[in-house]
């Protein structure tokens, strides 16, 4: 394993070693899993419940009772749209993000089944398994493997090759932050292919079906069936449900790109990844991510993904323990010479904005970052 100015390198024994200490944190704190865990997932349910339910509420109220009263179209109509934003963060970060890896599948409970659980946000689950839990966290930040790396619409690494497009990328990543369910929604269709003609257009649109299925569901939800409930008001419902789904698609956007575009964040050949072993599967991880200080607040509303290190080290265990998981995984790196990235949020999203200015423009490695790349285990 190559050196980089931030981390030392590994020899296969050392690799094996960093690996053994991960997966015996692993197996330590799988071994305490249990009802607390369980009473945790079970609290952030109800508060998904309680504040989708406040904030629709809320919403009518300002609809009915502000079109006579304008104090109170203005005072609701910001509490409904936080409420229901709130609830929105809770249940993809939180609640359907980490039921749909499995975390909890240990419950035996059915509302907390990641094969089946469906969430609310316009792409399926059964997609989000197959391009992310997959996909992603298998292939993570290899080039050609991860379509994560852009989203097929952003260079955000030199590695990837410049075209003309990329030149108004700025604009491009503020739409798609504003979009962003739908972009995920759409992800797994490779929509690229279909305008290359790899793909023919019945298959396109056989992949699309269920897409589309879940797409009207959530249009029909949020974007008729609760506003119509207020009659004649229904316009006061229905911004309010724009606004909180684009509240919660920038806020998840955000905490998606500061886990993984950040300065330090590497990107990966397919060649580097052949033959690789566990230990090299896991500084992988490690360099390709980047975790955010903010605390337990920070925590929760980002769905623990504040510790993305972590997450893509242990994808599978409850996502509640991850905080106190990274006390002793940035001790293991800082024993092997592996640079921990962390930082604030400000300070993390900042090196992300500069990696999507940066290379809007023709840009090329350097010398230095082509040498870091880590190899498989040999």
């Amino acid at each position: 394993m190559t050196a980089t100015p931030r981390n030392c390198a590994l020899t296969p024994a050392e690799l094996d070693a960093f690996a053994a200490e991960l997966d015996a944190l692993r197996a330590r704190t799988v071994a305490t899993v249990g009802q607390a865990d369980a009473d945790y997932i079970r609290a952030v349910h109800r508060a998904v419940r309680y504040f989708g339910f406040a904030g629709r509420a809320l919403l009518m109220l300002a609809a009915i009772a502000g079109a006579f009263v304008t104090p109170v179209l203005w005072f609701a109509g910001a509490l409904g749209v936080l409420s229901l934003a709130l609830s929105k963060i809770l249940e993809n970060m939180e609640l359907g993000h980490n039921v749909i890896h499995g975390q909890f599948d240990w419950m035996n409970d059915p509302a907390f089944h990641g094969p089946t659980y469906e969430w609310d946000i316009a792409g399926t689950s059964e997609n989000w398994r197959k391009t992310h839990n997959f996909r992603h966290h298998t292939w993570t930040n290899v080039r050609g493997l991860d379509d994560d790396v852009g989203y097929g619409l952003l260079r955000l690494f030199p590695e990837q090759r410049w075209k003309p497009f990329y030149l108004v990328q700025p604009l491009v990543a503020v739409v798609f932050a504003i979009l962003f369910e739908w972009g995920i929604a759409i992800q797994d269709l490779r929509l690229g292919r279909w305008l290359a003609g790899k793909t023919k257009t019945r298959e396109l649109l056989r992949e699309f079906r269920p897409v589309g299925r879940k797409m009207a569901r959530q249009v029909l939800k949020d974007y008729v069936f609760f506003p119509l409930l207020a009659g004649p008001f229904f316009l006061t419902v229905l911004v309010g449900n724009v606004i909180a789904n684009i509240l919660r698609n920038l806020w998840t956007y955000l905490i998606i790109f500061c886990g993984h575009f950040t300065a330090d964040a590497e990107t990966f050949s397919r060649e580097s990844v052949r033959n690789e072993g566990r230990g090299a599967w896991y500084l992988r991880q490690l360099r390709g991510s980047s975790n955010l200080a903010g605390g337990k607040l920070l925590n929760l509303m980002s769905g623990n993904l504040s510790h993305q290190i972590e997450h893509h080290f242990f994808p599978d265990v409850p996502a509640n323990r991850y905080a106190a998981m990274a006390v002793e995984v940035r001790a293991i790196c800082a024993r092997y010479g592996q640079h921990y990235n962390t930082g604030s949020l400000p300070r993390q999203f900042g090196q992300v904005v500069w990696r999507i200015l940066r290379h809007a423009l023709p840009s090329k490695p350097s010398a230095l970052a082509a040498m870091a790349e880590p190899h498989a285990a040999r």
